[in-house]
Parts: C-alpha cells; structure tokens; sequence
C-alpha cells in the first residue's frame, strides 16, 4: 500500500471540483502499524507551502490524485513541519481541522482509531452513529495567540572623514627698521671723537635696516574621537490573529411521554 502511494509523489493534487492543490511532495506513514496517513503537497506561491492532507478518500483521476477535500480547506491547514515526522499533537491538530471542514465522512472513523490507539477505552456503544466515549465529558479547547520577536536589519550608519578647506585670515603684529638722522652739538664730551679725523674730508657711513614678515606653517593638531553608538528605543505594536474556539451545546433528544 505504502509503495502504491508513493508512486504519486511528484504527480498533481486536485480536489474533488477538479481545482489544483500542488505537488505531492512526500507520503506521511504511521509509526506503529506503517499505514499511508498523510500526504504532504505543496502549496502557495511556486510551490514554498507545505500542507498536509488525509490520504484517506483520494482517488486516481488520469495523472492527477484527486483529494477528498476542497483546495481552500487544504490551504488553510495548520502549520506542521516537514521533517518526516508527525507529532501526535501535530496530528490531532489537522484531524481537527479536517473534521471541521465538512470536506469527507470518513475523517470521523479515522479520527476515532487514533483515539484508540492513544489508550483511550472503547466501552460498549448504544448503537447508531454514536461515538464511544470513557466518560460523562468532553473537552473543550481554545487557540490562543503566542506572540514572539524576531530582530532584523532596518538600515546601516557609517562614519565619513573628509577634509574641508577654510579660508583663515590672523593680524600678525610686525616690526620694520627706518633710518633717522641723528643731530648732536659738539661738546667736550665728544669734542675727541669729532676731531680725530682730517679736518676737512669725504667719507660714507652705512647702516644695515631690518624689517619683520609674517611666516605662515600648518600644523596638524587632534580636536576630538567620533564613534557610532546604538541605543533601544522600546514602543509598543499591535498584532492580530484569528483564534478557533470550540464551544457546546446541548442537543436534547428526549421525547416527552
């Protein structure tokens, strides 16, 4: 059986209007008894979903492998993921969700062996279409949403150097040298040095002027350190989800006498 079905995968899943699902990607087998439960197909855009689906009511149509269950029923099936291997939790979840769909009658019996096979007692049944149960309850279960974080790259800062001219202008205060003639009248204290030469002559004397001109260096001097830091900044958002609640009602089928 189990080699039967495998020969579908690569081949085309339709549903019962005929609709494509995908490709059948694997065939999903029973840990303990090794019988074909599951059939993997991908889903979505180019095929990047994966969905489970019952085997349980396909049939070969031409090359395709017509499913039990409308394309829009297989799509919205709960994440599980493809790692050869469906937990029990994993499992129940998609019975769930399959018997909720309408899509095929026979979900209720299979979903009522995996009952068995987790060790729940089968006591004796009153008959018709009732399901057997161990006791006087039933549960009832809600989804709730789990919400986590994931960190990802927003955008990236980088430190730049580069240089800029500026025009600088500095007043420098500077000394320059101007002759000056100088008079004095004769007078005993010089009368020696006025008279040591010939009386009467020609002669030069020179005098040497400086000036100061401003000199202009650069000189390369440390101002400050420049890093990038990070800080958090924490805000809140808001998420939404659609959650599936089980309700119960009662259904009273008593007859009054």
């Amino acid at each position: 059986m189990e080699a039967t079905v495998r020969e579908w995968i690569g081949h085309t899943a339709v549903d019962p209007n005929g609709d494509k699902i995908g490709k059948i990607a694997d065939v999903y087998v029973d840990d303990e008894t090794g019988r074909p439960e599951w059939l993997a197909v991908k889903t979505g855009l180019f095929g990047s979903h994966l969905s489970f689906v019952p085997i349980d009511g396909a049939t070969a149509d031409g090359d395709d492998l017509r499913l039990a269950y409308p394309k829009d029923v297989v799509k919205d099936a709960p994440h599980a993921e493809p790692d050869g291997h469906l937990e029990p939790q994993e499992e129940e979840t998609l019975y769930r969700h399959y018997r909720g769909s309408n899509g095929h009658q026979r979900m209720e019996g299979q979903a009522m062996d995996r009952e068995a096979m987790e060790g729940q007692a089968m006591e004796g049944t009153t008959g018709g279409n009732e399901r057997p149960s161990s006791d006087d309850a039933m549960t009832r279960s809600e989804e709730e949403l789990r919400v986590g974080k994931e960190r990802q790259e927003t955008g990236r800062v980088r430190l730049r150097k580069y240089v800029e001219t500026e025009h600088e202008q500095v007043t420098v205060p500077v000394q320059r040298e101007q002759v000056r003639v100088e008079r004095e009248p004769i007078t005993d204290a010089n009368r020696d040095a006025a008279t040591s030469g010939p009386e009467i002559s020609e002669a030069e004397h020179e005098v040497v002027l400086h000036e100061e001109r401003p000199v202009v260096d650069t000189e390369t001097v440390p101002k400050e350190r420049v890093r990038l830091g990070t800080e958090t900044e924490t805000r809140e958002e808001s998420v939404e989800a659609d959650v599936r609640k089980e309700r119960i009602d009662t259904d009273n089928a008593a007859q009054s006498r």
